[in-house]
């Protein structure tokens, strides 16, 4: 038997209705077509989730992340230019 993969988009409707508390589960689980424990459990991972959403940390770290690229690619540009330098020196010996 092969395992159903539903899209995020259809998540996030069955999730926003199974919120709000209008429709029970096993209403959202005959509307939708999913099992009422697929529902339950991706519920669970939204609550567990949204706080940080709403934190700032999740932006900080990704500036430090791209601080930290920048950095890397810019060690990167160096050493390739390093390496093209000492090829010519070597080749000129040769």
């Amino acid at each position: 038997m092969q395992r159903k993969h539903y899209d995020a988009s259809l998540k996030a409707r069955v999730v926003l209705k199974a919120l709000s508390g209008e429709s029970t589960t096993s209403e959202l689980a005959k509307q939708f077509g999913v099992h009422p424990m697929m529902i339950t459990k991706w519920k669970k991972q939204v609550v567990q989730q949204l706080p940080q959403f709403f934190s700032a940390k999740p932006d900080q770290e990704r500036g430090q992340w791209a601080q930290r690229e920048a950095e890397l690619f810019q060690q990167i540009g160096q050493l390739q230019y390093e390496l093209q330098w000492l090829k010519k020196k070597t080749a000129a010996y040769h």
